[in-house]
């Protein structure tokens, strides 16, 4: 995190665990204000990578799976990065400004994602590289964010996906139940829009923007989940994070397949439960009659609500999150309860991965 950004945050009460923002002071209201309120907060816990040059965009086309073609000032997409076994080493937004593409992925995962592409750039014209310190990142939601943001910003992106550049900022309108955007930009403009929006909204921590992106549907791969799960598994192309029309990239002949000729026998789907502490990513699911060697589903990310009970997204058997009683961890852990998902299912459901 750039330290006068870090520094700035902490002059407007922000409380740190390590480079991420834990909360500004009072977590229970956070979660409270995450349903009924107008929040706002940083959004360095993820970092960003940049790509540019003569040959940036066909070779990023190349190696993920959205048509990165369709990224422009006015659209931006979820995506992937998969192994040639078709599973996800991380996704992530992909948007662009002033002729360069910007990733941006959990910053744990930043540096294997930034030296995994450079292996293969070989002769392309393209430059890599970690801009978390140029653009800092903004995320803003509430029923009357489009009033509040509006007034400093102008004019709004109307759809999710959709992007505008105003000024010194590129604003995203990002999937969530209330309106939900995303804002990058330099140190200063960034400083100047977070003292703006303090004036009508609350700042919250890191754990409230995941929250509502478990709430949204939208899953985020960490260290935890590298590698774990083929994308339509994790339902990114219910989200516009895939693409089965462009070329190949890594991994695309597995996704394809599953896409034309498989039925999917797992899928991601939203849960609830109450715990005493919250799961980690990588946590399993299981049923009271599975057995240790059966992989039942495991959880992709987890956060307390504010009626002190968990949300979270997470990777289960389609047969036994729609027909069995589920349990966190082991068969005496609690019973879990299956949620509606803010978008639908497809069809592909059935007897194979």
């Amino acid at each position: 995190m750039k330290h006068e950004w870090k520094e700035f945050l902490q002059n407007a009460g922000a409380e740190f665990e390590q480079d991420s923002v834990a909360s500004f002071g009072n977590p229970e209201r956070e979660r409270r204000i995450a349903h009924t309120g107008d929040l706002f907060c940083d959004l360095s816990h993820f970092g960003i990578i940049a790509a540019y040059g003569e040959d940036a965009a066909a070779f990023l086309q190349a190696q993920f799976t959205n048509d990165i073609k369709l990224v422009d000032e006015t659209y931006s997409q979820l995506s992937a990065l998969c192994s040639p076994k078709g599973r996800m080493l991380c996704n992530f937004r992909v948007f662009r400004r002033e002729q360069t593409y910007y990733l941006v992925i959990p910053y744990e995962l930043l540096e294997a994602a930034l030296s995994r592409l450079r292996m293969f750039v070989l002769r392309s014209k393209v430059t890599l590289e970690d801009a978390s310190d140029a653009l800092m990142g903004i995320g803003a939601s509430g029923n009357k964010m489009i009033e509040h943001l509006g007034d400093i910003v102008g004019a709004l992106p109307e759809q999710v996906d959709e992007a505008i550049e105003y000024q010194d900022y590129t604003i995203i309108r990002v999937a969530g139940a209330a309106p939900r955007f995303e804002i990058y930009g330099l140190l200063h403009a960034m400083q100047k829009l977070w003292q703006a929006l303090d004036v009508h909204a609350s700042p919250v921590g890191a754990n409230i923007w995941e929250l509502l992106n478990i709430q949204s549907g939208i899953p985020v791969i960490t260290a935890s989940t590298i590698d774990a799960y083929v994308p339509q598994m994790a339902n990114m192309h219910l989200i516009n994070g895939v693409s089965f029309s462009k070329g190949c990239y890594p991994g695309q002949e597995i996704v394809a397949r599953m896409h034309y000729l498989g039925k999917l026998k797992r899928r991601m789907y939203r849960i609830e439960f109450s715990a005493q502490e919250q799961p980690g990513a990588g946590t399993a699911l299981v049923t009271e009659t599975s057995t240790e060697s059966q992989d039942i589903g495991s959880i992709i990310s987890a956060q307390r609500t504010p009626n002190d009970d968990y949300e979270a997204l997470a990777v289960i058997q389609v047969n036994d999150a729609e027909n069995s009683q589920l349990k966190l961890a082991d068969a005496n852990g609690p019973n879990v309860t299956v949620l509606d998902l803010p978008y639908a299912f497809d069809d592909q459901v059935g007897s194979s991965d």
